[in-house]
């Protein structure tokens, strides 16, 4: 494979947090937007979280945005859907069990922090008990021109990713 790494290491931005702090600010956020999962996270708590080996990252993207987009180094993958068409992965429950278990912290990435929402909703739903969103996930959010990458996002925060 041909990669290229782009910021292996993240910079101390949460020095002074811990993973309690981070977890019950994600559940806090739950809570406050009536979501139906454990919680939501930032990018940067949660690579705090994966970088001390208190949470799996999984990517919830299609093989084709892993591909071209990029993806963080050593997450797990689980396509919530598939394909260039977006289609709804009926196996996805099995695959995130399998993988990671149900007992993980698991942390749900996805392009924007909207699908990994629902796989977090639909996991929580099936006995995922320590299940999280990362907000703007790994592109961010669409700028006024419709594109993505311009103030938010795994990316932009210049966390660990790798492209081929």
């Amino acid at each position: 494979m041909n990669a290229k790494l782009n910021n292996l290491h993240s910079t101390p931005i949460l020095a002074d947090r811990n993973v309690e702090e981070i977890l019950n600010k994600a559940q806090q956020y739950a809570q406050e937007h009536e979501l139906d999962f454990t919680g939501s996270v930032t990018p940067a708590d949660a690579w705090y979280l994966v970088e001390h080996d208190q949470a799996i990252l999984v990517d919830v993207r299609t093989n084709e945005e892993r591909k071209f987009v990029g993806y963080v180094p050593e997450s797990v993958h689980v396509a919530w859907a598939t394909g260039t068409s977006f289609n709804r992965n009926p196996r996805f429950i099995k695959e995130l069990e399998n993988k990671v278990g149900k007992d993980a912290t698991i942390l749900l990435l996805c392009r924007s922090g909207k699908r990994s929402a629902l796989a977090a909703e639909a996991a929580f739903n099936a006995g995922f008990e320590h299940i999280y969103n990362v907000l703007e996930g790994f592109e961010g959010d669409l700028n006024e021109q419709q594109q993505r990458n311009s103030s938010n996002g795994w990316r932009i925060h210049q966390l660990p990713w790798l492209q081929d």
